[in-house]
């Protein structure tokens, strides 16, 4: 079906730190009112819940916590009042936030500082102060996704606050409140001292850049990884008089077998040492290339970087790293790229790089299948992150760069040893010449913009790595420890995007991208397999199928796009049809069909469309009619055309476009 509207290209903006818009306030909040509230806004309450929590709760605990208080916030007994039940509402100014979301909102942060309150003897505890009941989910461990060393840095001297401290941090930053309106929230929140509260937020240093972290998915709690609770620790004590009854059955009744009883591959016990992953634990033993390895080396991949980095002498820091990634602690934040396991090593690992990038101390691991990164704090606080992703088949494209460190909206790679230059250049501008980026002795770049960071697309910077043979990778950061390598041409002979006719191509096809982040994606390949001339003398349009391949192999993506003629170098494509898990466009299935409902510039309605060269004839039905003896049609229709469109290949194959 066709039914396209251009703006399906654009970039979907997080609206969980968008402030509610301001109405007139009244006497009454209706319950209808406080849920609609509640529904709309629950992310954002959720978020608020979670930073006001005191931190000793753990991060678990936090999430679960904050989404009991969210629910908890609406007021009982809707079935006894029908119709507009009302609650009071807490006195606020004229111009403040939607009434029933300040009233939702007052309810959880008066629940969340109560959860902070000591308990005290012989007094009834609070609901808030209690372990949540619902929501509750057995044998794993739910906390936010893994930040940047600056949000990792706020959380800490969040934490170092009191409840109402951080309560008043987060109305200013997050919820955007003036100090007056401050106060009085957190007065009708049981704040004893608001002016205090707002003494002691006032001395979190970072300002305003700081404030704005409070929206990243670091303190998001709907947006959640998942991990399992450590159960041989937990059930140890409590079950070890149970596993010993049943081993001594289990026992007995292999002993009471007819012929040799026990099998000739009895498992070793549970308590047995294994020397391979003894050694996976050992700094000493730690795989390490020649600095000239990758020269004369018949692979030419990760197995071949030098470890480098001052800090690849520190045993203590290596040992905490390789522990670390056996054993993840409750206060480790661990994130994965999707088809990325996240167990331990098999064996030593590979060490490729160890040192101190902006406010952290970070090693870089390979084990063959995966890369880790592991961080912790460069001052020694608590806290560490460790991140995996799956560089299984890398060859010496792929394995041109790695992340080493994101900073705000800021990234750092570490080049491979064969990039002999690094630039940058910006996606949307394909005229302007990229501009030199500086890298250390041992080949880690100054910060770059990530596009992988911004919510709006106004440019897409990406790396650029001149090889030692001369080649040129493009290179683009999707959220992940991998980049991902941008091409231009045919399925079966994709070229690096570096051309004139690929950067032209890329400059309108950039957003789309954002639609890919954190998906594990290996390479993005754009090929222009058709161009048109569209009726009514309005110029000449180009047809693209955009592919995104992972390193898993599955769950690519693909999107046709259509670029009309543009008055700007880097106004985007409109995306006209996208597909998960299909051969189109790739190696197993080189072809590509789309249409699209466009509008000429004297107001003609068209139903568009246009095929790969398998393609000898195409028909359009439903709202539109007609047929091309070609791979490319135009046939006039009306606005909100809905139309069914076909097409059939030199052999007679009948094929559908992409859905």
């Amino acid at each position: 079906m066709l039914n396209v509207r251009p703006q399906d290209a654009v970039t979907e903006a997080d609206t969980s730190a968008v402030s509610p818009p301001p109405v007139p306030l009244g006497g009454e909040v209706g319950v209808d009112e406080a849920e609609a509230a509640l529904v709309e806004h629950y992310p954002r309450l959720v978020r608020i819940a979670y930073l006001v929590l005191p931190p000793t709760l753990g991060r678990n605990r936090r999430v679960l916590t904050a989404h009991a208080i969210a629910q908890r916030s609406l007021p009982r007994g809707r079935g006894a009042v029908s119709g507009g039940a009302a609650v009071p509402r807490a006195r606020r100014p004229a111009g403040s936030a939607d009434p029933g979301y300040a009233f939702v909102r007052d309810r959880v942060l008066r629940q969340a500082l109560e959860a902070g309150l000591p308990l005290r003897r012989l007094a009834r505890p609070r609901r808030a102060q209690l372990p949540p009941l619902l929501p509750h989910i057995w044998g794993l461990r739910v906390f936010p996704r893994s930040g940047g060393a600056d949000e990792l840095a706020l959380d800490q001297r969040l934490s170092a606050l009191d409840g109402p401290a951080r309560a008043a941090y987060v109305l200013r930053g997050l919820e955007r409140l003036p100090d007056t309106q401050v106060r009085d929230v957190l007065a009708a929140a049981g704040a004893a001292d608001p002016d205090a509260a707002l003494a002691e937020a006032d001395a979190v240093p970072g300002g305003k850049k700081a404030a704005a972290l409070l929206g990243s998915p670091e303190f998001d709690p709907c947006s959640l990884q998942v991990r399992p609770t450590d159960l041989m620790r937990r059930r140890q004590h409590a079950k070890a008089g149970l596993v010993a009854v049943a081993a001594l059955a289990v026992c007995g009744a292999l002993l009471g077998l007819p012929g040799d009883g026990w099998g000739a591959d009895a498992a070793a016990p549970l308590y047995a040492r294994n020397p391979a992953a003894e050694a996976a634990l050992d700094p000493d033993r730690l795989t390490r290339a020649e600095p000239g390895a990758w020269q004369h080396s018949t692979r030419r991949d990760f197995s071949v970087w030098p470890a480098r980095g001052p800090l690849v002498g520190d045993r203590g820091l290596l040992r905490r790293a390789l522990a670390v990634w056996a054993r993840p602690g409750a206060t480790v934040q661990v994130s994965a790229t999707p088809g990325t396991p996240s167990g331990p090593p098999m064996g030593p690992p590979h060490l490729l790089f160890a040192g101190e990038v902006d406010a952290a101390k970070v090693v870089l691991l390979h084990d063959g299948l995966r890369v880790a990164r592991y961080a912790e704090p460069r001052d020694g606080s608590p806290g560490a992150a460790l991140d995996f992703a799956r560089t299984d088949g890398a060859d010496t494209a792929s394995a041109a760069a790695l992340v080493v460190a994101r900073a705000g909206a800021d990234v750092r790679y570490l080049t491979a040893p064969w990039v002999r230059q690094a630039s940058v250049r910006d996606l949307l501008a394909p005229a302007a010449p990229p501009r030199p980026l500086p890298r250390d002795a041992d080949g880690l770049t100054a910060p770059l913009p990530s596009p992988a960071q911004a919510r709006v697309c106004r440019a897409w910077h990406t790396l650029e790595a001149v090889e030692a043979d001369g080649a040129v990778r493009v290179l683009t950061d999707l959220g992940e420890l991998t980049p991902a390598r941008l091409t231009f041409g045919p399925p079966a002979a994709p070229q690096d995007a570096t051309g004139p006719a690929a950067r032209a191509s890329w400059a309108r096809t950039a957003c789309s991208l954002a639609g890919v982040r954190a998906h594990g994606v290996r390479s993005v390949n754009a090929w222009e397999y058709a161009r048109q001339k569209l009726p009514e003398a309005n110029g000449t349009a180009a047809w693209l199928c955009t592919r995104a391949e992972t390193w898993r192999g599955g769950g690519g993506r693909v999107m046709a796009q259509f670029h009309p003629p543009a008055d700007r170098p880097g106004a985007p494509g409109t995306v006209v049809a996208r597909a998960e898990d299909a051969p189109s466009c790739g190696v197993r299935e080189p072809r590509a069909l789309a249409g699209v409902l466009w509008k000429s510039q004297a107001g003609q309605w068209y139903v568009l469309a246009a095929g790969s060269g398998q393609f000898a004839s195409l028909t359009v039905s439903g709202g539109a009619t007609g047929e091309s003896a070609g791979r490319v049609l135009a046939v006039r229709a009306r606005e909100g055309t809905r139309a069914e469109l076909n097409g059939r290949l030199a052999d007679g194959t009948r094929v559908s476009p992409l859905h």
